[in-house]
């Protein structure tokens, strides 16, 4: 495994770890969502380079518009919840009473 290819491994696993077991705002999970997206598209353009193959080269853009929906989706939830409850806290937040 070269450098590179570790750095952005170790990147994608510390936000999916960050994820996993630091939930306790709205916003922080957001957060760490963005960087596991970011941390893929820098890897997916590396790769494309790599290759030399015009093929992949939409793969990168694909990526970065869903990123684009998935934040401004997330930042609509964000607000939604803050009006609601008054707080991005995630434990005083229930699925199950609407």
């Amino acid at each position: 495994m070269t450098p590179t290819q570790f750095a952005f491994s170790a990147s994608f696993l510390l936000g999916l770890a960050g994820l996993a077991f630091h939930r306790t705002h709205l916003l922080s999970a957001l957060l760490c969502l963005e960087g596991m997206m970011l941390s893929l598209f820098i890897a997916l353009s590396l790769w494309t380079l790599q290759l030399n193959s015009t093929s992949f080269s939409l793969s990168p853009m694909l990526l970065l518009a869903f990123s684009a929906c998935e934040a401004s989706a997330g930042l609509a939830l964000l607000v939604a919840t803050a009006r609601t409850h008054g707080t991005d806290r995630l434990q005083n937040m229930n699925l199950l009473k609407c």
